[in-house]
């Protein structure tokens, strides 16, 4: 009778990844770290005029323009303001084949954390005050939640391209 139960652990297969954690506020957030490109210094962002409040602007990055969005209110949240350690971190997606390339602004990065599915929950219902699209799950890292971004969905090209669209009208 005790082999099935073997076979059924044996079958199980222990999934664990990565993500990068930061803090916007109060609250922590994750990335998986295979979205995830380079973390930078904020040093200054050119404005890009008439553009919605959640895109800051664009910063060159080695001759690369790549626009930079203020994660804080693309999530709801009070516009980051720039402290000692805020930074840009640098995302890379993958949308109708094509790789795009944006900058996030958080107001500091954490570290990497690593987590396997059975450590995180899925995204509440309500209580979150975030789309429950823009969010993968919820992991419990020591006494603290963190807010596992679905960067897919929370940075869809295609809806920021529309908002832009729609400011601009």
């Amino acid at each position: 009778m005790n082999q099935p139960s073997r076979q059924k652990k044996s079958q199980s297969v222990e999934v664990i990844k990565q993500y990068l954690t930061f803090r916007i506020g109060h609250e922590n957030y994750g990335l998986e770290l295979s979205q995830t490109r380079e973390i930078i210094e904020y040093s200054g962002i050119t404005e890009v005029p008439l553009m919605p409040n959640f895109l800051r602007g664009v910063i060159n990055l080695r001759g690369e323009v790549v626009p930079v969005i203020d994660l804080a209110v693309r999530l709801g949240r009070k516009s980051i303001e720039v402290q000692k350690r805020t930074c840009i971190i640098v995302v890379e997606l993958q949308n109708n084949e094509q790789n795009h390339v944006l900058g996030l602004l958080a107001d500091s990065v954490s570290e990497v954390i690593e987590m396997n599915d059975e450590n995180i929950e899925d995204a509440p219902s309500f209580g979150a005050n975030i789309r429950a699209d823009f969010i993968q799950g919820i992991a419990k890292r020591d006494d603290e939640f963190v807010v596992l971004l679905d960067a897919n969905n929370a940075l869809s090209i295609r809806e920021l391209a529309h908002l832009v669209e729609a400011q601009l009208q």
